[in-house]
């Protein structure tokens, strides 16, 4: 197995969601790596959770990356969230990431959950991706 393609793939997939103009449109520039000090916006995307599980062979060292992007929102419904929520599985689905360490083989869309959080001011879509790499560093 190899962790070492964990961060280009983080970075590939920043780098797709913010340079995304359909995305940027609906958010602007509310698209997080890691959640800013400070109030936050009322509609952003954030980079999430990961789980990665070894997916080597006899080829080389290669890893499965289970991610999640969460799309927030303080509005009343689900209606601005699905939609920016759409714009990022559109970006990712098939999108050919380069990165900087490693290949990346495939990244599928998972599932979603969209849920009202806390006492229910605000709504939270995430979304769960896939990404098969490898390393033959």
């Amino acid at each position: 197995m190899s962790y070492g393609v964990s961060a280009a793939l983080q970075r590939a997939v920043f780098a797709s969601l913010t340079s995304d103009a359909r995305l940027t449109a609906l958010v602007g520039a509310d698209i997080f790596d890691a959640l800013p000090s400070g109030p936050l916006p009322p509609l952003y995307v954030v980079l999430g959770a990961e789980d990665v599980r070894d997916a080597s062979d006899k080829t080389g060292a290669g890893a499965t990356h289970t991610f999640t992007i969460s799309v927030v929102t303080q509005s009343a419904g689900f209606a601005a969230a699905k939609e920016v929520a759409g714009a990022v599985s559109d970006n990712l689905i098939g999108a050919p990431l380069a990165l900087d360490r490693g290949v990346l083989i495939a990244l599928y869309f998972y599932k979603a959950k969209a849920a009202r959080v806390g006492t229910g001011t605000l709504r939270q879509i995430n979304l769960i991706f896939r990404a098969r790499v490898a390393d033959d560093t």
